[in-house]
């Protein structure tokens, strides 16, 4: 935070000098404040704006056209949507440009930690990526499924060794069409001393696979551990090409991005300090004891404000 404000009052003193009107500083810094926070990039997950629709008895996908111009509504620039083919693409491009919402990145599901279905779960990204890319997308993100949905069942060593594997063709291939692998994370793959998440990391070439840092979901998996979370940031920080990020109150999620249980302002200077400049893509989403009342719109307006004052100039503009 110490080098914005320098360069902040450099700014100002260059300004005021100029023209001799030191009266008007306060005016200017928040006028230059303004200026940084817009140019940042937002984006949102397509999964946050589904649970608050669902919350009130709405579904987002089915009512998409007017779902997406509360996106824009809210002052976010873009939306990570999940594809799996092309016809979803077809269809939510379009509304995309309708709404003046930019589509950097999409979610694609993936099974590959079984040889002959991670064949051909690639063969199926690589269908979608061609055409999303037309659209806009940069980043493809992808969290390799489990073994079973909510199970405590863990992938074993040769497992471990055949996704990774997998994930670092998919990567190749993907860069080949010029987009970029973000590697995603929930909790279950920081369980059993994170040897899930760590291989992914370790057993693949970082030309290839970037990582998508879900900072919650690193910090809950790891027992609500902030300690775990910066401990990532120091391991992987250079390979973060797209940031997830969500805020809890007491380990519950928040309807809003705020303060909360993580030090979002220590992680970003953590990044800044890197010369890390991520995708930041919104994730926060409700569950079972999350406060109820603000409205999507009301939600990510000011989740959207707040990520803008807290990485105005480090995300990706």
């Amino acid at each position: 935070m110490a080098e914005r404000r320098m360069t902040r009052r450099m700014f100002l003193g260059d300004v005021i000098g100029a023209t001799g009107a030191a009266v008007l500083s306060p005016v200017l810094a928040r006028s230059a404040t303004a200026a940084q926070n817009a140019t940042l990039h937002v984006a949102c997950n397509a999964y946050s704006w589904s649970v608050f629709y669902q919350r009130q008895g709405r579904n987002f996908d089915q009512s998409l056209d007017e779902g997406l111009a509360e996106v824009a509504a809210s002052g976010l620039n873009g939306f990570e949507p999940s594809f799996a083919d092309v016809a979803q693409v077809e269809r939510l491009a379009p509304l995309l440009k309708k709404h003046g919402l930019e589509m950097r990145s999409f979610y694609v599901n993936s099974l590959l930690h079984e040889a002959d279905r991670a064949d051909e779960s690639i063969r199926q990204i690589l269908t979608v990526a061609p055409r999303a890319k037309e659209a806009g997308a940069r980043i493809v993100v992808t969290n390799p499924n489990p073994l079973a949905w909510g199970g405590a069942q863990d992938k074993n060593d040769e497992q471990l060794k055949v996704q990774a594997a997998a994930l670092n063709r998919l990567g190749a291939e993907l860069k080949k069409l010029g987009l970029t692998l973000a590697y995603h994370n929930h909790d279950m793959e920081l369980r059993q001393a994170a040897r899930e998440f760590h291989h992914m990391m370790l057993g693949t070439d970082p030309a290839n696979v970037t990582l998508c840092l879900d900072a919650h979901w690193v910090y809950r998996g790891a027992g609500n551990s902030q300690v775990a979370l910066f401990d990532v940031v120091k391991l992987y920080g250079k390979r973060i090409s797209e940031l997830h990020l969500r805020q809890s109150q007491g380990g519950v999620w928040t309807e809003a991005f705020g303060p909360g249980d993580i030090d979002y302002r220590a992680l970003a200077e953590m990044l800044r300090q890197a010369s890390v400049r991520p995708h930041v893509v919104l994730e926060q989403a409700i569950e079972t004891g999350s406060p109820n009342a603000m409205t999507p719109l009301e939600a990510f307006k000011e989740s959207t404000q707040a990520t803008r004052r807290l990485f105005a100039g480090i995300g990706a503009a």
